[in-house]
């Protein structure tokens, strides 16, 4: 009988390793940077470049990837605090901000990304700001004008922020939490100065009204005097026509007798008078023909 000869091991391994090994060598060449983030590429973990996102190919073993988002994040910072009156008073401040993309890698390089930069950075800034800025403040003021105390931790943090290689969109000021008793001082007080204020309204508005009348009658007042004086000087100016027209007919009947004839002439009627002058200054009754 023939005997069979074993397998060579090696033989038949070493091309199954050689396949496993190029394919992984393939595999580990490629990496993909999705929307919203950068990649920051180092080489024996020292950052080399930053890449966009979509397909890139780096050295298997050599080169690591470092992924930094580039999109909004929020931060937000529980903190026991005290207004200008020493009053317990606790609060949630948050910050939206955004990594500047394009120094995405200063950022990595000088802070060691972005966990770093905000347990180191961020955070400490965003707590000091908002103290800073609630302690110009009154609980009252915090509770009823909560926009100004915002702005003011807005401004606070710009400021100590505006060297660094991001940018701030928007601060919150949240679960603001005072003991009750001074909630309901705060309350009252409220009240109180919301029934002077609706107070002071009423006030206004029966004082408007009243320049309202006033003005009315005046301008009524002033209306009929502007009527009156229209109106004498319309009969003025009658008295004044009617004057001109008599003076007128005067100077033409001194100029021409004649003219009284010519009125008499326009006016009879056509009938003989009843009555003449006699030459002994009797009066005679005339009687007319037909009767």
């Amino acid at each position: 009988m023939r005997e069979l000869t074993p397998p060579r091991p090696l033989t038949v391994i070493l091309p199954g390793v050689i396949t496993l090994a190029a394919v992984s060598f393939l595999w580990g060449s490629f990496y993909t940077i999705e929307e919203g983030h950068v990649g920051i590429v180092k080489r024996f973990s020292e950052a080399k470049e930053q890449v966009n996102p979509g397909l890139h190919f780096k050295i298997p073993f050599v080169d690591t990837i470092e992924v930094i988002e580039v999109r909004t994040r929020k931060n937000t910072e529980v903190l026991p605090a005290a207004s200008s009156e020493q009053m317990p008073l606790d609060a949630e401040v948050s910050v939206n901000w955004t990594v500047d993309k394009a120094s995405a890698f200063k950022l990595f390089v000088e802070y060691g990304g972005l966990d770093q930069f905000e347990s180191r950075i961020l955070d400490t800034r965003l707590r000091s700001a908002a103290k800073a800025a609630i302690s110009r403040y009154t609980a009252e003021q915090i509770i009823v004008n909560r926009a100004s105390v915002i702005s003011e931790i807005a401004s606070e943090l710009d400021d100590t922020m505006a060297n660094f290689p991001v940018k701030l969109d928007s601060v919150q000021l949240d679960n603001v939490n005072l003991p009750n008793v001074y909630l309901q001082s705060i309350q009252t007080k409220q009240t109180q100065k919301n029934l002077a204020e609706a107070e002071k309204y009423t006030l206004e508005k029966q004082k408007l009204v009243a320049q309202q009348a006033v003005n009315t009658a005046e301008a009524e007042a002033k209306s009929t005097e502007l009527r009156a004086t229209a109106e004498a000087n319309a009969i003025r100016m009658t008295g004044l026509a009617e004057a001109e027209a008599i003076e007128a007919k005067a100077r033409a009947l001194k100029n021409n007798p004649l003219i009284v004839q010519l009125t008499l002439a326009q006016k009879w009627d056509g009938a003989q008078p009843k009555m003449i002058a006699g030459d002994s200054g009797l009066i005679l009754q005339m009687k007319n023909p037909v009767e």
